[in-house]
């Protein structure tokens, strides 16, 4: 089987690498490299927003949240999934009517607030931007090694270079072309492996219940994910690539509604296999893994249909995340050069390679940086509000980051017990450090804008 798991993967790569080197010939200047300005109707939109967001973590996470935590938190975190689009759709005709030759969240942070913000929010950027690379190719090297007998660390370097070869070379009009093919290719692939995993489910005994636990703690966990992705994603720079790249509001709209629908689809139906193992009662392993423990029952010629998905998950959101971190360093600095564009690409590639090889787990990183994200959203996004001045927006900023340790801090009468917690130390999301932020950010900017004077003219 190595030699077919190994065949599957070379063709997996190649053809996205043709596809997305094909997309170069359409690319014209720098600025139609980073974001194929008014070019893409609702289809490409819509299924490159769902591509992009569908990483491995769709095989980790969510079964494992039905498998020990229930239906009530698997919703949300299908609506968490599916959200951030819905308000891509929203706010994006209103930010790119400001900033009609726009590229980047940056970009209006500094039209309303001035450098000092725009340069958080960039480094807020990246560093989610980074974790979700690491995250991502760390993901498929211990995929490779659960499926097969393949090097895992091979794997992640050829993914990482042939992502690079086209993304580099033809920028966003490539990611958006193998986005079309990917998000195809991983819906097909992925009824294929549902189809067979649950034919070949052990049968449910009568006496199983459905896993969960107490409804309030699944809300709880659930207001938790939604909180926590939405403010993530919102400064995921490939996404807002995609908002400057739909050819007309109306685009964005339907290409969010239909990301956003097979998002949730494909989340839910995922998640689902993680409760059927759990009421099936197998070994879901430790760590857990439901999904890959539902295989173990399969026919063995699957896990390489299952290796064929996971690349394709893989590849679909690493190449954006690169696009998309090369878009803000362009947008940072006036004046750069394509060449240098993509040199940019390719050098910040390096250490995040480096420390996918590692093996290690970035989970609690990515908490981290979800949980900066929320510090500062609603700020930046209050700034569609004229009367919002900088000092309220740096205000709640700051308002947000307090906000992410005081009801800990409260709770346990311990600043230091409250900041290990705000660091999710079990890798486990809570919701009191989240909630603190936005709340926090929100009212403090909020207060801050209503005790100003309204600006004149």
């Amino acid at each position: 089987m190595m030699m077919t798991h190994l065949a599957a993967i070379v063709a997996a790569l190649c053809l996205f690498g043709w596809l997305g080197l094909r997309a170069r010939k359409t690319a014209n200047g720098i600025d139609d490299y980073m974001t194929a300005r008014n070019s893409q109707g609702a289809g490409t939109i819509g299924l490159s927003f769902l591509a992009s967001g569908m990483g491995a973590w769709i095989l980790f996470a969510p079964p494992e949240v039905g498998a020990f935590v229930g239906p009530v938190a698997l919703a949300g975190y299908a609506v968490g999934a599916a959200l951030p689009f819905i308000v891509f759709a929203a706010l994006g005709p209103l930010i790119r009517k400001r900033l009609p030759e726009g590229r980047s969240i940056s970009e209006f942070a500094d039209a309303r607030f001035g450098p000092g913000v725009r340069r958080w929010v960039s480094l807020v950027s990246v560093l989610y931007m980074l974790c979700f690379l690491a995250a991502e190719l760390t993901a498929i090297g211990s995929i490779t090694g659960l499926l097969s007998d393949l090097n895992g660390q091979v794997v992640v370097i050829a993914v990482a270079l042939t992502t690079l070869l086209y993304t580099t070379w033809g920028g966003l009009r490539a990611s958006l072309a193998t986005d079309r093919w990917q998000a195809l290719l991983l819906m097909a692939l992925l009824a294929a492996v549902l189809f067979v995993d649950w034919k070949h489910l052990p049968t449910t005994a009568d006496s199983a219940e459905m896993p969960g636990i107490p409804f309030w703690s699944a809300v709880s966990v659930a207001v938790t994910l939604v909180l926590a992705v939405t403010a993530a994603n919102l400064f995921h720079q490939g996404y807002w690539q995609r908002v400057w790249a739909a050819r007309d509001n109306g685009a964005l709209w339907r290409g969010a509604i239909l990301g956003g629908g097979t998002t949730i689809v494909v989340v839910a139906v995922v998640g689902a296999l993680g409760m059927s193992a759990a009421m099936a009662g197998l070994n879901l392993g430790q760590p857990p893994i439901p999904f890959f423990a539902l295989l173990s029952e399969a026919p063995q010629w699957l896990g390489a249909v299952a290796l064929v998905l996971a690349v394709t998950l893989v590849a679909s959101s690493v190449d954006t995340l690169q696009n998309g971190i090369a878009s803000l360093a362009v947008a940072e600095k006036d004046g750069l050069t394509l060449p240098v564009a993509r040199w940019i690409t390719v050098a910040l590639m390096i250490p995040v390679v480096l420390v996918a090889l590692q093996g290690a787990s970035v989970l609690r990183l990515f908490l981290i940086a979800d949980l900066l994200c929320a510090t500062a959203i609603i700020p930046v996004l209050m700034g569609l509000w004229p009367r919002v001045t900088t000092v309220a927006a740096l205000g709640g900023a700051l308002a947000g980051l307090l906000g992410a340790i005081l009801p800990n801090w409260v709770m346990t009468g311990s600043l230091a017990e409250a900041l290990l917690i705000a660091s999710f130390p079990g890798g486990a999301p809570t919701l009191a450090p989240f909630a603190g932020a936005l709340l926090a950010s929100g009212a403090v900017t909020l207060l801050i804008t209503v005790a100003s004077r309204p600006r004149l003219g």
